[in-house]
């Protein structure tokens, strides 16, 4: 199987809507000491270069990313799943100056946590 291959299919496994907003630029799985797990998977995603809808009238201006924010989601058979999100930061003209802005996320967070908020619903639901 080729690379492009293997993106395609773990694009099945990540959270609804997030490719909207993000690409997939590499994975790697590494073996890890778990007594449930024998590897952890770690996807990559860069965030598009998409401005925020509220912005979308402003002048803006890309400003670089900021450092990769690492999330865990639900195991894939005998993996763990990271996802490592690498957000856009982005420079805003609003009342006559700019300002440093970057898209809202509590749509895939779990708030407090550094988990999809799938994974996390889940978590809370099987443990009452």
């Amino acid at each position: 199987m080729d690379k492009g291959t293997d993106l395609s299919l773990l694009s099945l496994f990540l959270p609804e809507g997030l490719l909207d907003f993000f690409d997939i630029v590499g994975f790697e799985q590494k073996p890890i000491k778990n007594p449930l797990y024998d590897n952890r998977l770690t996807v990559f995603l860069e965030e598009k270069k998409q401005i925020p809808e509220r912005y979308k009238e402003h002048t803006f201006k890309a400003s670089g990313f900021m450092e990769p924010r690492v999330i865990d989601d639900y195991p894939i058979r005998s993996n763990l799943v990271s996802l490592s999100l690498k957000r856009r930061r982005w420079d805003v003209l609003e009342d006559g100056k700019w300002t440093k802005t970057s898209r809202d996320w509590d749509e895939f967070i779990a708030q407090g946590t550094r988990m999809s908020k799938e994974f996390a619903a889940f978590l809370k639901e099987i443990n009452g």
